[in-house]
């Protein structure tokens, strides 16, 4: 099976980047009330609510009329967006809920409770209404083959530049998370390719939030690796013994090259080259998104091949990972052997950077201030800094909890028959937020509950090895669902359209409607399944797409690292009919 030996990684990503907001985005927070049909019970009748939807349309008649008149669509855009949404709402049979503060009387603010613990008590007798084989599993048909486009691996292997005399040795050490290193990995094969550089095997600097010791072989099948790459890049376990000496055996005395992240092969070719030229040997430290995304097509045919066929797992990954996805299927009868996989991302660290408030109370609020200050110092309590936990939580930024995914899945039509592996790293109070989620799949499995104590062992204490346990999983399922971003789901999209002629098979939810939909403890159970289904729908047809010019290869392979199925034919007759001539 070609997909174990292209394998990346997993593990937790790294916490994304602080959460910023907007003035224009926190109106969110000011509900009012709109009724069409009996979806929702609103709160002060529904004569004020059809006034207030009146007013709210004539509104946003106004705006976008001027807007056309004057042309000025980015000065109203805050407005016109949190205008649509409203009206967007009340077109599908929405009625927005105003939740009165007990306390003051005053209306709480959208998204400030967590209110899908409500919704679920609302629907769950639906979802077990469907459990009776009354409709068939999505699992079956999640993806429409009409929408697929025929596309196959396609390298270009007339990028060879091994033969010529190396201009030196270059030196990488690969920071972050396991799919941030394998990110630098292949940026730095690219980079070797460009500058005509020897490689020595990447050092993995030991990171203060991964804690993994693990060195590049521990992880990834060496060997293979510079076999893989012995016809574009001349690869190297360390450097040779006259190098060494020069250095005084020391690689920190090796100079250190600062480079800017996203260089262009310009600045490589103008700045580091002539470095390399006099010294024999460069280092940069760190290396990571230190490439840009836009370089030359033998550039990119490098990166393709480092990713997606030279950068396999190490054996005991491999060996322990394919009898994993083989449970899996088997556990999957009911289904074909069609299971999902869901990368979920409600560990500690990741609430409690969201700033998102769940339904844990004060003890909840204290944990989350705690996470906070240890792990970034202060960060939280900047002066001037103004958190709105329902602001984030309507802009799509809280983390999905293990009772939301299990909630949207039901809703796309994923019965209960259905396989769900979930990768993670420890879920923030776990006997608490997986039950629901267990309840709605009862044939879930992890890589704890997949694997037996003794299997695990070898790899405990090592989130790396770990997470490309999670990783292989994840890439042989039917159906992969990206919780909250990050390099594991992108590189994982890349890689499943990479094996799967093109498609990515990702649910890629929009978190800012559901946050509606979870907000909605009155909506009703086929407004919410029409909602999802339309999500998933979208999910589908957004799997195919094409690299831009600012996305990364990593997510998006074709048309670098993929042709049209057409195109390979083509090419294959043209072989034939030289082969025929000769």
């Amino acid at each position: 099976m070609h997909g174990y030996s292209r394998l990346g990684r997993p593990s937790t990503p790294s916490p994304p980047s602080s959460p910023r907001f907007r003035h224009g985005r926190s109106k969110h927070s000011v509900v009012g009330g709109s009724a069409v049909g009996d979806s929702f019970g609103g709160v002060g009748g529904n004569g004020g609510d059809a006034k207030l939807q009146n007013i709210l349309e004539r509104l946003l008649y106004m705006v976008v009329a001027g807007v056309y008149r004057r042309r000025g669509v980015l000065l109203f855009a805050p407005l016109l967006y949190i205008s649509g949404m409203l009206l967007y709402m009340g077109s599908l049979g929405f009625d927005i809920v105003v939740v009165s503060d007990r306390v003051s009387g005053k209306a709480a603010p959208m998204g400030s409770v967590y209110r899908s613990p409500q919704v679920f008590e609302k629907l769950w007798p639906f979802m077990e209404a469907e459990n009776n084989g009354t409709s068939s599993n999505a699992l079956m048909h999640a993806w429409n083959p009409r929408l697929r486009q025929g596309w196959k691996p396609c390298l270009d292997h007339g990028f060879s530049q091994t033969g010529s005399k190396s201009n030196g040795f270059l030196i990488i050490e690969a920071n972050g998370g396991l799919n941030q290193q394998r990110l630098s990995i292949c940026d730095a094969v690219a980079v070797a390719g460009l500058l005509n550089a020897t490689l020595v095997i990447p050092i993995f600097h030991l990171n203060s939030v991964w804690r993994d010791s693990s060195k590049f072989g521990d992880i990834f099948d060496e060997e293979f690796f510079i076999y893989a790459l012995r016809n574009h890049v001349n690869v190297i376990k360390e450097l040779p013994e006259e190098t060494l000496q020069r250095f005084d055996h020391n690689i920190s005395s090796i100079v250190n090259l600062r480079v800017k992240a996203w260089s262009s092969p310009t600045y490589y070719l103008q700045k580091v080259l002539p470095k390399l030229l006099e010294m024999g040997a460069v280092r940069i430290a760190p290396f990571s998104n230190r490439l840009a995304h836009a370089v030359p097509p033998n550039i990119q045919g490098i990166r393709c091949l480092a990713n997606f066929e030279a950068l396999r797992f190490s054996e005991p990954i491999r060996i322990l990972a394919a009898k994993m996805v083989d449970r899996m299927v088997k556990n999957s009868s009911k289904s074909g052997g069609k299971y999902i996989s869901v990368h979920l991302r409600f560990e500690e660290d990741m609430v409690a950077f969201s700033c998102c408030e769940y339904d844990g109370g004060e003890e909840e609020k204290h944990e989350m201030d705690s996470a906070r200050e240890r792990s970034w110092r202060g960060k939280f309590r900047k002066r001037g800094r103004i958190i709105r936990p329902g602001a984030i939580r309507m802009d799509g930024k809280c983390p999905l909890t293990p009772l939301e995914v299990g909630m949207m899945l039901r809703g796309m039509g994923f019965d209960n028959t259905t396989s769900v592996y979930v990768a993670a790293g420890k879920i923030y109070n776990a006997e608490k937020y997986m039950a629901p989620l267990k309840k709605i799949f009862p044939l879930l499995e992890t890589k704890d509950t997949l694997a037996s104590p003794e299997e695990l062992a070898p790899f405990q204490g090592h989130s790396s090895r770990l997470a490309a346990l999670d990783y292989t999983v994840c890439l042989h399922s039917e159906v992969f669902v990206t919780t909250q971003g990050g390099n594991f789901p992108h590189f994982l999209m890349g890689h499943r359209r990479y094996l799967y002629g093109g498609h990515s098979k990702t649910i890629n939810p929009d978190k800012r409607k559901l946050a509606l939909l979870f907000d909605s403890p009155k909506i009703r159970w086929e407004t919410f399944k029409h909602q999802l289904q339309d999500m998933l729908h979208h999910s589908d047809v957004k799997g195919s797409e094409l690299r831009k010019p600012s996305s990364s290869l990593y997510m998006y392979p074709m048309p670098d690292c993929m042709c049209k199925q057409a195109d390979v034919r083509n090419e294959a007759d043209v072989d034939i009919v030289k082969q025929t001539r000769l």
